[in-house]
């Protein structure tokens, strides 16, 4: 019996409502891999312009263990509009899921950054494009091949890993605290969707009239009162 290459499957979304959301991204390898706790998956995302990282958040998740993944993209802005950001990049190395042998799952909190008006929809689309999927094996044995089990034959069949999936190599770091290069494989991968895209409100310039001049009445207002309660109860001395 000859093996053939088994494809992995990648399903990403997006979790929650609201400006503040979660990208969850499960991966799915399509047999019985018996050796795969011994390998480690990276996932290598490019975050569009219209969304941003917040490096902090990521720090926190790190603290408490929720989450391993680190900013990449240099010179990061978090309050900056969408129109005078970068797009940017973030490595999240994947856990292996409890509930499935041969899964792995990352989850990342992204955050939709402010755009610019328009003059008559009022909502954008961001597109969130599938992720780069890389592979990293400790054991030399497991880099070479892989064991699938088929149950009908109570056999065990061995193929080698990398010329089934393996597309190219790419450096990057082997752990999260770890400051170590590996050569990391560039996997082939199939994707449940062609890309995740989000819907965002964004304000009409028909409307700026209006809310500027609310904003400055509102302003003046809450100026006003400020000062009326400093003068009627603070206590000023010479």
């Amino acid at each position: 019996i000859r093996a053939t290459c088994s494809e992995i499957i990648l399903r990403q979304e997006v979790l929650k409502d609201g400006f503040h959301r979660d990208l969850l991204i499960k991966v799915k390898f399509g047999e019985s891999i018996e050796d795969l706790q011994t390998c480690r998956l990276l996932i290598k995302h490019y975050i569009p312009t219209g969304l941003f990282v917040d490096p902090y958040e990521l720090a926190s998740l790190r603290e408490r263990n929720i989450t391993e993944a680190v900013m990449v993209s240099e010179n990061f802005n978090i309050e900056a509009p969408n129109y005078l950001s970068k797009e940017s990049e973030v490595l999240i190395y994947a856990r292996q899921d409890s509930q499935c042998i041969d899964c792995f799952q990352a989850f990342l909190p992204v955050h939709y950054r402010y755009h610019r008006p328009h003059s008559k929809d009022g909502e954008t689309f961001i597109v969130v494009n599938n992720p780069d999927l890389l592979m990293y094996c400790d054991q030399a044995d497991c880099r070479g091949t892989i064991r699938l089990r088929f149950d009908s034959f109570d056999k065990t069949i061995e193929f080698p890993i990398l010329k089934c999936w393996a597309q190219s190599e790419v450096a990057a770091p082997c752990a999260l605290k770890n400051r170590d290069i590996c050569q990391w494989n560039n996997m082939k991968y199939k994707s449940v969707y062609k890309n995740v895209t989000l819907q965002v409100p964004v304000g009409l310039t028909i409307h700026t009239s209006l809310v500027c001049s609310v904003t400055l009445l509102i302003t003046i207002l809450c100026s006003t009162l400020i000062l009326v309660a400093v003068f009627k109860y603070g206590h000023f001395s010479l």
